[in-house]
């Protein structure tokens, strides 16, 4: 881009208002549905499974796309052609959900879904390094990050309520105006087609992606399988509190486990072992960022399903309040977020990462305790608060700890942590939950007050773990 125009900032950026409103929407008619094909008996598990396959395949066609896109000779563009496609075909399949007749094309439709939202953010991801001069890059970073945001006031004042009123059409309606407006926007970027035929393209870091996630996938389902066996092992015990502690435990270490497992595999496959051996902070990193994650994706992700059983609320009706929640929470980590590097800078990284984790276990113990919905908000503004601080300073800690001349090799592996949250959480949470939905149908929310306590000890997980990061790359000693 010879010269950025004013409206650069807004056809550039505006796609990610367009994804993430569809996202969020998704977070509040997907919960709904499931429950309506499977009861509440089955809804953790359905969910768990319809989250775990598809966050698993938006982490491998998300990198693909952007591998494609990189090498695109099209005239149109290199990433414009990515988005339209991608664009059309989610919207297809996001009224495809809307439609689902049962629980098994609903998830034919969410998996599609994912395959097309990904096609095209692979592709956006690429605009502002292909298009913006380096010494504008922050300034477009921050409207992205901001168009993150929006939709999730966006989804609280309209398409909660919309839903939470009975109209679930007029919501799903609503989503699909605002990424078919924002992908028309996005069309009018001057973009110009790649002029030099790219070099043969290098399959082996989308090969170790492929590899890696396939690894951290059967660890999950392994680990999760082992809880669920635990759980019928226990079938003769009447006792609910001897329950509620050994499934507890089992969970805990079950998401632990899952997390720590799967990192170390991980980061022996995408950076080998003699990196993470030489480097063994840089996957300790990776695990509080994981773990921390884990809390705060599936607070979110079972925040209708929980004021359904913690406040008795029926159906739809929890939409409103679980999208007015996550209202408060987003804009509590904009807030945070932005002040939260600089005093990095001041009191150190690690001190910032270690108080989010104990901030958001203080605030999801809150949650717990509640017996109404404005205790609920002031839980949810403390984990947004953490969640803020913890998105910037933990990034700033893992840039100080990688190897420069390798840090995109490295850096590529928290990846791993985005995808990986919801996956470990959902599907080994969801089943807990229905098995104390079962066990106790007069008390529905024992089950999801026990995942969200176990929620809160990978919280404080997150921040055990840092006493094993060094300081700084420069501090690191190879073994």
């Amino acid at each position: 881009m010879k010269r950025v125009r004013w409206y650069d900032y807004i056809t550039i950026n505006i796609y990610w208002l367009g994804l993430t409103t569809v996202s969020q929407a998704n977070g509040l008619i997907q919960p709904l549905l499931i429950q309506g094909f499977v009861g509440p008996e089955q809804q953790g598990t359905a969910y768990g499974n319809l989250r775990l396959y598809t966050l698993m395949v938006a982490l491998l066609v998300q990198a693909l796309a952007g591998l494609l896109s990189d090498r695109s000779t099209l005239r149109w563009g290199r990433r414009r052609p990515f988005i339209l496609i991608g664009t059309l075909l989610n919207a297809a399949c996001v009224i495809a959900m809307g439609a689902s007749p049962g629980y098994m094309f609903l998830f034919g439709a969410a998996v599609l879904s994912q395959i097309a939202s990904n096609f095209a953010h692979g592709a956006e991801q690429g605009l502002i390094p292909d298009l913006v001069p380096e010494d504008r890059r922050g300034i477009f970073s921050g409207i992205k990050s901001v168009m993150d945001l929006l939709p999730v006031i966006i989804v609280a004042l309209t398409i909660g309520q919309l839903i939470a009123a009975g109209q679930m059409w007029a919501g799903i309606g609503v989503a699909v105006g605002i990424l078919l407006f924002a992908m028309f926007i996005t069309m009018f970027v001057r973009e110009e087609p790649l002029r030099e035929s790219p070099e043969p393209l290098d399959w082996q870091p989308f090969g170790r992606l492929v590899a890696m996630t396939l690894v951290f996938l059967v660890v999950i389902l392994g680990l999760g399988g082992i809880v669920n066996w635990i759980g019928r092992l226990l079938s003769g015990v009447s006792s609910l509190s001897t329950l509620l502690a050994v499934m507890g435990v089992a969970g805990l270490l079950a998401m632990t486990g899952a997390v720590v497992v799967g990192v170390w595999a991980g980061a022996r496959i995408s950076i080998g072992s003699e990196g993470a051996r030489r480097y063994p902070s840089f996957s300790w990193w990776v695990i509080n960022r994981l773990a921390f994650l884990v809390g705060a994706t599936n607070i979110s992700a079972f925040a209708v399903y929980f004021l359904q059983a913690r406040l008795g609320m029926e159906g739809e009706e929890a939409a409103g309040p679980a999208s007015q929640l996550m209202m408060a929470v987003g804009i509590l980590i904009l807030l945070c977020a932005l002040p939260s590097g600089w005093l990095a800078d001041r009191i150190g990284r690690k001190k910032l990462v270690a108080l989010s984790g104990l901030v958001a276990a203080l605030g999801t113990l809150i949650l717990l305790l509640s017996p109404s919905m404005t205790v609920i908000y002031v839980g949810g503004c403390l984990i947004g608060a953490a969640t803020g601080t913890f998105f910037t300073t933990n990034w700033a800690l893992g840039t100080d700890i990688v190897p420069k001349d390798e840090a995109g090799k490295y850096l590529g592996i928290s990846n791993l942590a985005g995808a990986g949250a919801g996956a470990v959480g959902a599907y080994i949470g969801g089943p807990i939950a229905d098995y104390f939905t079962a066990r106790a149908p007069q008390s529905p929310e024992i089950g999801y007050l026990l995942i969200f306590a176990i929620y809160a000890g990978l919280f404080l997980l997150s921040t055990l773990v840092l006493t094993r990061v060094r300081g700084g790359f420069g501090d690191e000693v190879p073994a």
